[in-house]
Formats: structure tokens, C-alpha cells, sequence
């Protein structure tokens, strides 16, 4: 399986994940210029991607799907609510009717010879969800978006080789910055996104000695960076009563504007 993180944060979500049985996105939320060249970085053919998973209808999930699939056709996956999120976007231009096709949580599909999973995730929009995605060999999940989680979300993340795992803001800076009150409850709050110390925690629960790559994704621009996120992440492993230490986990965190590397799981 293989990863790459083409861009991740409030102004823009997209995750390649892929192998020889099929290649995918997660999320389209940044412009089709920028996901082609994004993808060229990790040596795949924006031809050769066979469908869009969307998590959710914020527009830093969706804004290139509809040039995206005007230009290349690809199919979109997506739950009921969320796509009727993405009709109702009018910026979004005309999307063909047949490339929609919906998808529930919990229930498996395939898309070549990959398996996917769909998972809910607590966050303000129509019926949200993560994705877990396998190859029958290798795991890799896509878990961003969430205001908190549950044993229901951390038995959907066990077990991965490979993650992108939100550590949005932290709460001191979301505290002190300039956000607006009702924002700033918004972000903290059990529909909002995860904090940097609810990351860590949250990867407690589901090390294992198996993980090839972490990558810390979708962090706030105002109230966060990337360095605080990753020493945060660390600490809270390093702090827990398991035996991982932080130093020694396959962490990085995945760029705003920039793509990651394309990491083989």
C-alpha cells in the first residue's frame, strides 16, 4: 500500500492512497492543478486514480471535485447526507449524476481490488466518516474531522500499518488566538476537530509494532504548527503506560500546501 499526503489543513484536504489493485483520493478539496501535480510528485497519473472517497461536504474537502470530475470522469463515494452536500454546493459547478455513487458507514465495498471500510466520525457535517483501506495485506486509514472519539472509532483504527491522523489545533493557542467565541467552541467542541493532545492520546490506543507511517494531518493555520503537533504527539505516547516511547514511532507531519513523500506501507 502506499500513502502521500497532497495537501492537508482548513484550506485544503487530499490523500493519495493506492497499490497495484487500485488507486484512490481522499478528499478533493484543493484545486485539479494542484492534486495533478500533486500526484506526479509520487509518480502516479491523475488517469490512473479509479474514485474519490469524500469524507465530508466542507468545502476544504470538496472544492476541486467538480472540475476534477468534469476533466477526468472519476467516480465519487460519499454517504447519502454528503452527497447531497455536494449538490447543494453551487461553486462546484455540474457534476455528473452517474459519477456519484453512496455509500454507508460500516458497510465494506471494493473499488478494484481494494476493500474500504467507511467509519462515522463525530463532526458538525450531514454523516461524516473516515476511511479504512486495505489491499488484503497491508492497512491504511484516513481519520480526520473528528471533535472527539470512542472505542467505536479506535476498534476501526486498530490494526493499520499506515494513518493520516488529525491533530488540528492547540488548545492553548485556540484559547488565546483570534478566533471569535463561538468558533473557537466550535473547534473544541465533541463536533469539531481533534487537538493535538486528544491525537496523541487517541494513538495510545492503538500502537503496535507494525506501523509503518504516521502522518499528523489537517492542523489549524492559527492555532497550531507543525513542530507543537509532532513534540505534543510524542509526549502523550511517551507519557501513556504502553511501551512505545515517542522518539521511536514513524511520525511526520503532513504539509498545508506541500505533498509528503510517498511512503510504501
Amino acid at each position: 500500500m502506499e500513502l502521500c499526503s497532497i495537501a492537508s489543513g482548513s484550506s485544503g484536504n487530499c490523500i493519495y492512497v493506492g497499490s497495484d489493485h487500485g488507486r484512490l483520493l481522499v478528499d478533493a478539496g484543493i484545486s485539479k492543478k494542484r492534486i495533478v501535480a500533486g500526484l506526479a510528485s509520487a509518480d502516479v497519473d491523475i488517469k490512473e486514480i479509479d474514485g474519490i472517497l469524500v469524507t465530508h461536504e466542507h468545502a476544504d474537502h470538496i472544492a476541486g471535485i467538480g472540475v476534477l470530475s468534469r476533466a477526468y470522469g472519476i467516480p465519487i463515494y460519499a454517504t447519502r447526507g454528503t452527497i447531497r452536500g455536494i449538490k447543494g454546493c453551487s461553486s462546484l459547478g455540474t457534476v455528473d449524476e452517474s459519477l456519484f455513487h453512496e455509500i454507508s458507514a460500516d458497510l465494506d465495498f471494493t473499488i478494484g481490488g481494494l476493500t474500504i471500510h467507511p467509519f462515522h466520525i463525530p463532526h458538525d457535517a450531514n454523516d461524516p466518516v473516515a476511511y479504512r483501506m486495505t489491499d488484503g495485506a497491508k492497512t491504511v486509514a484516513v481519520a480526520t474531522d473528528m471533535g472527539t472519539y470512542d472505542p467505536y472509532i479506535v476498534d476501526n483504527l486498530k490494526n493499520v500499518n499506515g494513518l493520516l491522523l488529525e491533530a488540528n489545533h492547540d488548545i492553548r493557542m485556540l484559547e488565546a488566538g483570534p478566533y471569535p467565541y463561538p468558533l473557537k467552541q466550535r473547534v473544541a467542541g465533541d463536533y469539531g476537530h481533534l487537538s493535538n493532545e486528544w491525537s496523541g492520546r487517541l494513538l495510545c490506543e492503538i500502537m503496535h509494532d507494525r506501523f509503518s507511517k504516521i502522518f499528523l494531518g489537517h492542523l489549524s493555520e492559527q492555532n497550531n504548527y507543525a513542530e507543537l503537533a509532532y513534540e505534543t504527539v510524542k509526549l502523550e505516547v511517551t507519557l501513556d503506560r504502553n511501551p512505545y516511547k515517542g522518539e521511536e514511532l514513524p511520525i511526520s507531519v503532513a504539509g498545508r500546501y506541500e505533498p509528503t513523500e510517498k511512503v510504501v506501507i
